[in-house]
This record gives structure tokens, sequence and C-alpha cells, in this order.
């Protein structure tokens, strides 16, 4: 009988749906990212670093794939220094998975920073940064890549 019991509850809980929690990690992942351009304004790379996971990779318009933390940290550091430097983004579009532990974000993004000859230069694309659910339930980066609207400039002659 209590075998008979046993597998019932076993059997119950398997069934179980875990309740699902996309709306709550979709606003969850909109507040990390409001916090992440916050912290862009600041132009402090080691608390803009701490919003990526430690394996996580940064794919930049010509320059090459930065995986890792220290890699995204020295790759971010000459334009976060920049005194032209500043990036806002916002998300128009943020979904989750149906496990609540991936999501991603897309949507516009303008940027500054100085051009070769010093010069003040403004960007504006779209982004795509897809976000990995902890352990501790925290939200981070684990890829983040844009892609800037402007037109190509001509070729040198």
């Amino acid at each position: 009988m209590r075998l008979a019991a046993v597998c019932c509850i076993l059997c119950l809980t398997a069934c179980m749906k875990a309740p699902d929690t996309r709306e709550a990690d979709a606003k969850a992942i909109k507040d990390v990212e409001s916090a992440w351009v916050k912290t862009a304004a600041t132009k402090d790379v080691d608390a803009f670093v701490a919003y990526y996971a430690d394996d996580a990779s940064v794919l930049m318009p010509n320059a090459p794939l930065f995986t890792g933390k220290p890699a995204i940290k020295e790759s971010l550091k000459p334009l976060m220094s920049d005194p032209n430097f500043s990036v806002t983004f916002i998300p128009t579009r943020v979904e989750v998975s149906k496990s609540g532990d991936l999501g991603f974000t897309q949507g516009p993004y303008k940027m500054s920073f100085s051009d070769q000859r010093g010069n003040k230069f403004e960007d504006e694309g779209k982004y795509l940064t897809v976000w990995r659910k902890l352990a501790d339930g925290t939200w981070k980066a684990v890829e983040d890549t844009f892609m800037s609207d402007l037109p190509l400039p001509p070729p040198p002659n």
C-alpha cells in the first residue's frame, strides 16, 4: 500500500507543470538592461563588464570575437575611456524560453565615439543580447552583438 502511495505521489509530482515565469523573467531582463544603460553612462568598464556572464562573447563589427570577461574588458576599455563615448539601448522585444533559463533582447541603439581624427562620430543601429539566468536567479548577458544602420563609407581611392 505504501509503495502504491509513493508511486502515485511521484507520478503526480512528475506530471505537475512548473509555473510559467516568462512574464516576470522578461521584466527582470528589462530592468537589468535598463540598469546596464545607466552603468554605461558612468564609463566604468569594470561595472559595465559585470553584466556579462564569465563565459560571455561579444561580437562587434570589424573586430574579432571576444570571449570571457577579461577579453571583453580589454576590448571595451579604449572605447569607454573615449571622452566622446556614450551609448543607449532600449529593448523593443524581450522573449524568455519556456524553461525560464534563457532570454533575449533586441532593439535600437545609439552610440557616439571619436573617429580616427578625434571628431565625435554618431552611430545608430540595432542590437541583440542573449541572457542566461544563473543559479542565484540573476540574469547575465552571454552573447552580445550590434549592427550599424549607417551606410558603409566609400572605399578609399
